[in-house]
């Protein structure tokens, strides 16, 4: 039906996705929604040891503005803090164009940088730091944007690269440069030969060959964090599975097994992995202990919320997973549970708290994102 030529334009939709009234009586979220990335951020001792010993100077964050940079940028600005450094400058460095605006770094004593990190003269432009964390690239919608994939999965990590090739370098990337592993295994460890699935995971392993070239041809340290899958209230393939069984849709279960790390802990680990850079070039798993199968999640949300999981699709013998052994022998095993994890996302979805409402696609099996 045609509206009248008066008729107001439609609203856009709002930011984040609500959600229904309360579905069961939970127990609270740990943290009220506007203390969450406050929650999010809190440094364990050893990551305040481990902030303490990186060398004088500021820390840059590239490509802040995403789903984990204010998480990292606060848990060091804290770090520093706590280790008295409090003269130690945090510099975000992000368009600050998706999730994140710059007055939520600056309320935290966090110094930010507006730059679009694909321009060579932006990136020369920046500031000088002995330890940097490299969080740009872009995922979603990448599969009908091959040049925008190239652009930020590929030419910004070689231009950092080059601009920081005299600093310590901790680059994220993705426990999606692996090989499917069979789900009755523990996954891929560091030792197994990228094999990526997508022209996705294939930038992000060339993503982590500008920093290895830059590594191998200039000294540069630098570790290369091969990080799957990070989860908090509002993100994360728990946050998916719970929302589909709040809603009473389908959980697609073929790819029926997943990694999962609460992100405090995986920012914890991330943090104290800066000392493990070095040239060459160090992969290194971050993940929780070991593996999940999808319909077991969604029966336990089911439980929580009162509402029987629908279960669709039949479980491949294969799935992305990693195996974290090394950096739990290293900095000990995650100390949130996926039962706590589960506990935590249920209440804040039941008691009204926001997602980014951006799902993970975790579900993809092409590496189509």
């Amino acid at each position: 039906m045609n509206l009248p030529a008066s008729s107001p334009a439609p609203l856009p939709p709002p930011p984040f996705s609500p959600a229904p009234l309360p579905l069961a009586p939970l127990p609270p979220a740990p943290c009220t929604p506007e203390k969450a990335d406050d929650f999010l951020s809190t440094p364990t001792p050893e990551v305040v040891a481990a902030v303490a010993a990186l060398p004088d100077g500021p820390v840059v964050v590239l490509g802040a503005g995403g789903k984990m940079g204010l998480h990292l940028s606060l848990m060091l600005r804290k770090a520093a803090i706590a280790a008295g450094q409090a003269g130690r400058r945090v510099i975000a460095v992000s368009r600050f164009s998706t999730l994140r605006d710059r007055d939520s770094f600056a309320r935290a004593g966090i110094d930010t940088i507006a730059c679009d990190l694909s321009v060579p003269a932006n990136v020369d432009a920046l500031p000088d730091a002995p330890t940097v964390f490299f969080l740009a690239g872009v995922k979603f919608g990448t599969a009908a944007s091959p040049l925008l994939l190239e652009r930020m999965n590929v030419t910004v990590p070689r231009l950092a690269a080059t601009r920081y090739r005299h600093s310590r370098i901790v680059a994220f990337s993705t426990g999606c440069v692996y090989p499917f592993a069979p789900v009755g295994t523990r996954g891929c460890d560091e030792s197994v030969t990228p094999a990526p699935v997508g022209d996705y995971a294939r930038s992000c392993l060339l993503r982590e060959q500008a920093f290895a070239a830059m590594s191998r041809d200039a000294g540069t340290p630098v570790v290369l964090i091969r990080l799957n899958y990070a989860v908090e209230f509002r993100y994360g393939v728990l946050v998916d599975i719970a929302t589909k069984v709040r809603d009473g849709l389908p959980v697609d279960v073929t790819t029926g097994h997943v990694n999962v790390i609460w992100q405090t802990d995986a920012l914890a680990h991330i943090i104290r992995a800066a000392s493990l850079a070095t040239s060459p070039a160090v992969p290194l798993n971050i993940t929780g202990a070991g593996v999940h199968r999808v319909r077991d999640i969604a029966a336990a949300f089911g439980e929580l919320f009162k509402i029987p999981p629908l279960i669709t699709g039949n479980e491949a013998p294969t799935a992305w997973l990693n195996d974290a052994s090394h950096s739990h022998r290293l900095f000990g095993a995650p100390p949130t549970s996926p039962a706590t994890m589960r506990q935590w996302i249920a209440s804040w979805l039941a008691s009204n708290g926001h997602t980014w409402d951006k799902p993970t696609g975790f579900e993809k099996r092409d590496g189509k994102f």
